[in-house]
Formats: structure tokens, C-alpha cells, sequence
């Protein structure tokens, strides 16, 4: 799975990817901790991770149609301008004592709307950068520069950044939008997919639907968006209350609990920079079938342990599974979709798997408050299990091999 060099455009993608990943992961880390430091409601602190997710159930079918009509370039750079204001604002208002749960909500929602329709565009403007036998390293190196810059570093720095003063995380991630502008805005060439003169005589619905349509048609593909959509919402469901977990069971502070997501970004590292020899060694359906497993053992020992090590060594584990996942599905994709509809095909991916995630921050803290704190966890791993028993066979290596070889059909 080696291919030509990554040239000049790529590198500008890549960093201002990792850029802008670092900000946002200061605001990830540093956003429960300033709802945390105002209340100890699990609903509380939860709704702003439901809030978070809600733009990418609205906006994730709407934004592949853009990316698939405009060029994505500058889409991308539009909504990096949009967000650096959006920060600022919030970043003011902590600074002047002002702040309250509602703008907090507010902005999240806003940094988040545009962050769905540009993950979208970026997704289809890489086959336009890379060939397509680069695919698996290009799309490794992204998941490296972002999980090296949003879990790895972002984790303890924003910890670190939110003891100082609560509103320098927010400051530093409205500043690494404009840089991922700037740098956007330096890569040459057009990414539009194609003229506007057809895409305007057809309504967005019928372009919606004909993205849907095709991917109902590719049964390994249905099945892994179905398959994340559903242990997505187990996994944001624990993810929502485990600034909660990290003070009541493991008895953390903010920078213990930034550096669990610094030991999930390691192993993510690891398998972003290694994920494709690692897929070719293992082959793309055991890197499949085991990443079921370290999905449910991620979820049993959250529930069971009191010891941080240990949570963060299966952490570490569940970070190279998701990186590994991250590649596979991103490459099927890119592969096996026409360069017109990729932009329609990823969002309708995204929707689906937002829907998990949307529903999932809701359920985990409102299951914690009536159930108790491990209740989540719990029901995740048994999510996990079911859901590896009747994908298991889906994933077998002839089925998965002729979509690696097929090739994609030219889309109107």
C-alpha cells in the first residue's frame, strides 16, 4: 500500500490539519472542565458534548451537497474565518468573568457546524492531492498530525493552559483557525468537482438522494457506517461523563484527566504512523474484527477499574485501534466513490455516525444520573459484544479484498 511521494499541497493540508486540531483540541479538553468548574450535574456536562454533536446531525447532508457543488478549498478556508471570531468571543467572555453555560453551549455549537462541512470537504479534496495508491499513507499521516496535536499534546497542555487561566485554551484554539487559513489559502489549483451549470438545475434533495442511494448499494460500507454509528453512541455516551470518572473513581485533577486523552492519542499515533504496514501485515479484516474487541474490552475496563494506569494503557490500545478504523473505512471510502459524489458519500458517513454520537452524549449523562456513574460503560461493552457477533462474518477477507479491487463508477 505504498505509493508516490506526498508533494508540496499535501504538506500545506497536513499542517494546517494538525494546526487547527491542536486548538480544538485545547477547546475539546478545556470546554467540560469550565462546565465541570460550574457544576457537578452529569446532565450538565454532558449536554455540551450533545451540543457539540448536534451540528453534525443537521449540517453533515447539507455540507457534502456544498462541497460537492463549490470549490473545497475555499470552502474550508471560509469556515476556518468563520470560527476564529466565534472562539474569540468566547474567550473574552471568560477572561471578563461573563461566561455562562448558554454561550459556552453557543459557540460549541457554531465551531462544531463548521467543523462538520470541513472535515467533509477535506476528505474529498485529498484524492485530488494524492494518487490513489497513497491513499493509506496519506490518510495516515493526517490521523498522526491530528491525534499527535488534538490528544497527544492538547490533553495536558489545555490542563495545564486551563489552571493558568481558564480562557487561554480558547484563545490559542482561535488562532490556530486563522493559521489553517492562511496555509489553506496557500495551495495551489482548483478542487471544485465539477462545472455548476448541472449541479444547479438539480435540487438538493435529489442530490442527497442519490448519495444515499449508492451507498445503500455497497454493503461493506453500509455496514461499517451502521457499525461505528452504533458503538459510537455507547462510546461518546462514557466519553461524556469521564471528566466525572476521572475525579470521583480515579481521583484525577484537570491535568490527570488531559492525560488520558494523551494516552489514547499515543496509541492513535502509533497507529496513524504505522497504520499502513500495519493493515497490510494484518490485513484490512483483522484490523477490523480485533478493533470489535478492543472496542469491548475499552468499555468493560472503564467500568470495572479504579486504576489510571491501567485505564490508561487500554486507553493507548482503544487510540491505535481507532487510528487503524480511521484508515481502513477513509480509504474504502475514498477508493470505492465517485470523485463526484465524495463529497455527499463522506457526509452521509458523518450524519449517520453523528447520529450516534448526538444521541449517545444525552444518554450517558442521563443514564449516570438515574443509574450510577458506571451504568455507560456497562452498556457499552454489552453494545459491543452484540454488535461483533452479528458484523463478524460481514468482515471476511474475500468480501473485503474485492472492494479494495473494485473500482469506482463515474457519477453525473
Amino acid at each position: 500500500m505504498t505509493g508516490e511521494r506526498l508533494d508540496g499541497r499535501y504538506a500545506k493540508l497536513w499542517t494546517a490539519s494538525t494546526t487547527s486540531a491542536l486548538g480544538s483540541g485545547l477547546a475539546t479538553v478545556a470546554a467540560p472542565l469550565l462546565i465541570a468548574s460550574r457544576t457537578d450535574d452529569p446532565l450538565v456536562v454532558s449536554g455540551g458534548f450533545a451540543v457539540a454533536w448536534l451540528p453534525w446531525l443537521l449540517f453533515s447532508l447539507p455540507g457534502g451537497v456544498l462541497a460537492d457543488r463549490v470549490d473545497r478549498r475555499k470552502l474550508m478556508i471560509t469556515l476556518d474565518w468563520i470560527r476564529v471570531p466565534a472562539v474569540a468571543l468566547l474567550a473574552v467572555a471568560i477572561s471578563m468573568g461573563d461566561v455562562g453555560i448558554a454561550l459556552l453551549y453557543a459557540v460549541l455549537f457554531v465551531i462544531n457546524a463548521c467543523e462538520v462541512v470541513f472535515r467533509t470537504a477535506s476528505g474529498a479534496m485529498l484524492p485530488a492531492i494524492v494518487s490513489k495508491s497513497s491513499l493509506e499513507r496519506a490518510n495516515g499521516r493526517l490521523y498522526a498530525g491530528t491525534t499527535l496535536a488534538h490528544g497527544m499534546l492538547s490533553g495536558p497542555l489545555s490542563g495545564f493552559l486551563f489552571g493558568v487561566a481558564a480562557s487561554i485554551p480558547f484563545y490559542v484554539n482561535a488562532g490556530t483557525y486563522a493559521v489553517s487559513a492562511l496555509l489553506l489559502g496557500l495551495i495551489a489549483g482548483s478542487y471544485r468537482s465539477r462545472p455548476v451549470e448541472p449541479v444547479a438545475r438539480r435540487s438538493m434533495r435529489s442530490e442527497l438522494t442519490e448519495g444515499f442511494r449508492w451507498l445503500a448499494g455497497q454493503r461493506l460500507l453500509r455496514t461499517m457506517i451502521g457499525l461505528i454509528g452504533m458503538l459510537n453512541l455507547t462510546l461518546v455516551a462514557a466519553t461524556s461523563v469521564l471528566v466525572l470518572l476521572a475525579k470521583e473513581r480515579l481521583q484525577l485533577g484537570s491535568v490527570g484527566y488531559g492525560l488520558l486523552f494523551t494516552c489514547m492519542a499515543v496509541g492513535g499515533l502509533l497507529g496513524s504512523v504505522t497504520g499502513d504496514r500495519l493493515i497490510t501485515w494484518c490485513t484490512p479484516t483483522w484490523t477490523l474484527r480485533i478493533g470489535l474487541l478492543i472496542e469491548a474490552g475499552t468499555h468493560l475496563v472503564l467500568a470495572t477499574s479504579t486504576s489510571a494506569p491501567v485505564v490508561g494503557v487500554t486507553l493507548f490500545l482503544f487510540g491505535v485501534h481507532g487510528a487503524l478504523w480511521g484508515i481502513v473505512g477513509s480509504s474504502l471510502r475514498q477508493r470505492l466513490t465517485p470523485p463526484g459524489m465524495l463529497g455527499r458519500v463522506g457526509s452521509t458517513s458523518l450524519f449517520i455516525i453523528a447520529g450516534g454520537n448526538c444521541v449517545g452524549a444525552l444518554l450517558g449523562g442521563t443514564v449516570a444520573s438515574k443509574f450510577g456513574l458506571t451504568t455507560p460503560y456497562w452498556a457499552g461493552f454489552v453494545v459491543a459484544v452484540i454488535v461483533s457477533a452479528l458484523t463478524w462474518r460481514v468482515f471476511d477477507r474475500e468480501v473485503v479484498s474485492a472492494a479494495y479491487a473494485q473500482e469506482p463508477t463515474v457519477s453525473r
